[in-house]
């Protein structure tokens, strides 16, 4: 099906199968990258990209087209993650004992060192809102308006948060380097 991105997205909202069909078949791809960058390992993106998936076609009556769809996609991305790691840090802080706890995440820690390179491990070290924003800036190739109206932020806040990246990254690399 032939459209533009907001046309196929208004179709959709509307109950047109094929148009989410074409939607979900140019972007699933894009979205699983960036589920994976935000999360950090395979099983949990393809795991936030089905949620998202499942959710979309509600999520959609929602789109109002002030922003492009793909922007408003990583909206939506973004969000959903947020969500899913709140649901687990509280799943983990209601564990029986902070053994289990300390267990899991020490299982989850050797987890991510063994399946990712150096610098999707140095992004798991930084906070959610940095994370988010590199993952935007550097892993989607947005500019800083763009990455800020994602992350419904300042330019400035998105170049604050940048050089933080920067400045945490280069002290992570000397930790290393002495070691």
């Amino acid at each position: 099906m032939d459209g533009s991105d907001e046309e196929l997205a208004a179709a959709a909202a509307d109950g047109n199968r094929e148009a989410f069909a074409a939607l979900l078949t140019r972007h699933y791809d894009r979205l699983f990258a960036f589920a994976f960058r935000l999360m950090g390992a395979r099983d949990q993106a393809e795991d936030l990209t089905q949620d998202i998936c499942a959710a979309l076609p509600g999520k959609l009556r929602g789109f109002r087209g002030d922003a492009r769809f793909t922007t408003w996609l990583y909206r939506v991305a973004v969000n959903a993650a947020h969500d899913r790691r709140r649901r687990r840090a509280t799943r983990a802080k209601a564990a029986d004992g902070w053994g289990d706890w300390e267990v899991n995440r020490q299982a989850a820690m050797r987890e991510t060192r063994e399946g990712l390179d150096w610098l999707t491990q140095a992004m798991q070290a930084l906070p959610d809102d940095l994370r988010d924003t590199v993952a935007l800036i550097l892993g989607e190739e947005m500019k800083q308006a763009e990455a800020a109206a994602v992350l419904d932020v300042s330019e400035g806040t998105i170049a604050w948060r940048m050089s933080e990246v920067k400045k945490r990254l280069k002290a992570l690399l000397e930790k290393e380097a002495e070691a």
